[in-house]
């Protein structure tokens, strides 16, 4: 076992899009508990102790609250409805900021990245979002090289990625990165994940 276990948060709020946690959670999850000794583990926070509504009405617990989260090498921040009221929020967008200087990576599902874009994290970057939102992106911040056909953009210290399902490809891109790509293919295969859409 790794002397050191690094530590992915995956932040859950009200209105979070249901897929955009619990599909990272679900690579995540397989390769940390499958591989222990790459020394890596995942957990789920929120401001607060009590359970959140997802944007279709699951009822998901947060293992911990933000406050007593331990240090994280990587932040994934989901989207959904409930990302709308935090555009807005003054108090978030700065922890956020915050995250940003003490987090060495950050990563964004479907509207996650709006939140980003509204902290001023994406100033001058390539990003996505989900694809009814990519003008918005656009409209939050101008200098946003907005990549409208890409499924995640991996842009070094900031990923976002695409709608809903697309948090699955960039969480297996984060084991890639984060370990190699036979750990990915290996944890693809695990959850036997290769898409062939029924229409």
């Amino acid at each position: 076992m790794a002397e050191r276990v690094r530590t992915i948060g995956i932040l859950l709020f009200d209105g979070v899009e249901e897929l955009d946690a619990v599909g990272p959670y679900e690579v995540l999850g397989s390769w940390t508990q499958s591989f222990p000794d790459d020394g890596w583990a995942v957990t789920t926070m929120a401001h607060g102790d009590g359970p959140v509504t997802g944007a279709k009405g699951l009822v998901l617990q947060p293992h911990l609250a933000v406050a007593d989260a331990p240090v994280l090498e990587v932040l994934v921040y989901p989207g959904g409805k409930g990302t709308r009221p935090l555009l807005a929020d003054a108090a978030h967008l700065e922890w956020l900021r915050g995250q940003r200087d003490s987090v060495p990576l950050l990563a964004s599902v479907c509207t996650g990245s709006l939140v980003f874009a509204a902290a001023g994290l994406l100033g001058g970057r390539p990003a996505t979002t989900h694809w009814a939102s990519l003008d918005y992106l656009g409209e939050l911040d101008a200098t946003i090289d907005v990549r409208r056909d890409e499924r995640f953009v991996d842009d070094g210290d900031i990923i976002t990625s695409s709608g809903v399902s697309a948090g699955i490809d960039m969480a297996l891109h984060l084991v890639a990165r984060l370990e190699s790509v036979e750990r990915a293919r290996s944890v693809r295969k695990m959850i036997q994940y290769d898409p062939e859409p029924p229409v």
